[in-house]
């Protein structure tokens, strides 16, 4: 039969020693160190993909994406990237609700299939640009609500600068050739990853209006961009390596921005009435004003110059006279 080795007392005295210090009780080992669970089966994200070269290449993408757009629509939402994160593809998904533009890619040599979810937002603003609007978005579509053949058109077209700006921000590093495998409206159906297993996140947020806000994801697997870690760390510089690349793109803004169309107005005088003169007025009525010695040209609403007001031929013409210096009445 076992018998105790200590008394009560003897057990209570050493309690209060442990207690109050006066007995030592390092045992040798750090009981201050906080354990992080860790599952052996999964991927274990720091030891792998550099983030911040992902990032460099997302700023490099965005630039040459906005150029995209601004050829496309002649109008350049905002679009600027959000920090990239490392998620569990099933975590992901729970974050989006149907109908969206959800295409899974083919990015060779990369292993795997990647996935560019587009917002309806983003779809509807830049059909609104093309057709001349002022690239107005649409509120939450029903979840069966499939894309019509002008929508899905735009789709791709969005799709083909996205492909080729990503294709061009890649290069410094590797070539990069896209096949677009298929497109759906439910993520669900898009199973590019297991639900436990890690995913890149990219969102490209784009705004084209105070209300029109949307987002462009761009999901690489994990363990696609694993087997080119050291070639993330080694290649990707903050300003791209590449001053070729860079003229280019300058090069490339310069000529869209003078392609640009603008309009050009010509006020040449305004006067102060009241509401009933104004209700009273017929056709043939005459209007009295005194005419000004310059009349204000104004470029897209803005006022730009002060010109002459006169006749070139059978044309009537203006002359600029001086540039409009801002806040200048």
């Amino acid at each position: 039969m076992a018998t105790n080795l200590l008394s009560p007392e003897e057990l209570s005295a050493l309690a209060e020693g442990v207690n109050d210090g006066s007995i030592p009780v390092d045992t040798g080992y750090n009981t201050a160190a906080r354990v992080r669970k860790h599952d052996l089966a999964s991927e274990d994200s720091s030891l792998g993909v550099n983030v911040a070269s992902v990032d460099m290449i997302n700023e490099r993408f965005v630039r040459l994406f906005r150029l995209g757009l601004l050829e496309m629509l002649r109008s350049s939402p905002r679009v600027s990237p959000t920090r990239v994160r490392i998620m569990r593809f099933g975590e992901y998904l729970e974050d989006l609700k149907a109908p969206l533009s959800v295409n899974v890619v083919r990015m060779n040599p990369l292993r795997g299939y990647s996935m560019v979810v587009i917002d309806p937002v983003v779809v509807f603003s830049s059909l609104d640009s093309f057709f001349g609007g002022f690239g107005r978005g649409v509120g939450q579509l029903p979840s069966g609500r499939l894309f019509t053949p002008t929508e899905t058109r735009i789709i791709n077209m969005i799709l083909d600068v996205f492909f080729r700006s990503l294709k061009e921000a890649w290069a410094p590093l590797m070539e990069i050739d896209f096949e677009l495998v298929s497109s759906e409206i439910n993520p669900q159906f898009a199973q590019i990853a297991d639900e436990n297993d890690l995913v890149i996140l990219t969102r490209f947020e784009s705004e084209s209006g105070p209300t029109t806000q949307g987002f462009i994801d761009l999901v690489y697997p994990y363990s696609s961009l694993k087997p080119v870690r050291d070639l993330l760390r080694s290649r990707v510089q903050t300003g791209d390596g590449n001053e070729e690349s860079d003229n280019q793109w300058r090069d490339d803004l310069g000529s869209a921005v003078d392609s640009a169309d603008l309009e050009m107005r010509v006020l040449l005088s305004t006067f102060e009435s009241n509401l009933k003169a104004i209700e009273n007025l017929q056709p043939g009525d005459v209007l009295y004003f005194k005419k000004p010695e310059l009349a204000r040209l104004s470029i897209n609403d803005v006022p730009a110059f002060d010109v002459q007001v006169g006749a070139l031929g059978t044309q009537t013409a203006v002359q600029i006279e001086r540039a409009v210096i801002p806040g200048m009445q």
